[in-house]
């Protein structure tokens, strides 16, 4: 990489507020990216550093928009956020009482509607997602991404997920490793909201495998209590 590199105020223009931030984040997102791709990255593959820890980012990832990843027990409002914080009315997000999401979903920003499938997901150096396709054809089977024109996917990315299962049955029945799976999405998001029933407090043991395999990404973690305001105050502090 080159030593002679533009200062930044140069790098980002003429323009004002956020048109001047926004090519200022990019200047440094592409000056990380030359460190690590020059620097850091060829030491990671040297030393196998991937069998112990994360595995080498890719540039796609590394130019990716902030991710939101969602995780939570069925029915506890995951793909309604997202659904109320894009504006998004599409028939590609299923929302029913009894457990409707049984895919993983990335939402992302695009000219026009259209469901992209997890194998060409995978393949697209446009998308983030080319680590995906350690986990097998099963899952892939079973992610998708959702391109939408929303003003707000030009910032930021959201993860959906399926609902969390109970008992041992169900879990073996997905075919593949979901905890394994929410590990390798939380290594890459940027925030992970993890969403809980204000009338379904106690959760299963898959939930608790996956909050487990998270515990690595504990600052990135927030709780949300979704229909809180349908019970009373002493109740919700119970």
């Amino acid at each position: 990489m080159s030593d002679e590199q533009p200062p930044l105020k140069e790098a980002a223009g003429g323009g004002q507020g956020t048109a001047i931030q926004d090519d200022t984040s990019r200047l440094v997102v592409q000056r990380l990216k030359g460190l690590y791709m020059d620097r850091l990255r060829p030491i990671e593959l040297e030393s196998h550093f991937g069998h112990f820890n994360t595995a080498a980012l890719t540039a796609s990832e590394l130019e990716a928009r902030p991710q939101v990843l969602l995780v939570g027990q069925y029915s506890t409002g995951k793909t309604s956020l997202i659904k109320w914080v894009t504006g998004i009315e599409s028939n590609f997000f299923d929302i029913r009482p009894q457990p409707s999401t049984d895919k993983f979903m990335a939402v992302v920003h695009g000219d026009e509607e259209k469901v992209i499938n997890g194998d060409a997901a995978t393949c697209l150096p446009e998308l983030p997602y080319s680590g995906l396709s350690r986990f097998g054809s099963t899952f892939l089977s079973k992610f998708q991404v959702l391109v939408q024109p929303a003003d707000i996917l030009k910032q930021i990315t959201f993860v959906d997920t399926p609902g969390v299962l109970s008992g041992d049955k169900q879990r073996i029945s997905r075919g593949y490793d979901f905890k394994e799976v929410c590990k390798w999405l939380a290594s890459r998001c940027d925030l992970i909201l993890l969403l809980f029933d204000a009338h379904k407090l106690d959760i299963s043991d898959e939930f608790k495998e996956v909050i487990e395999g998270m515990k690595g990404e504990g600052d990135k973690c927030r709780c949300v209590l979704n229909k809180a305001d349908e019970i009373d105050g002493e109740n919700l502090v119970k």
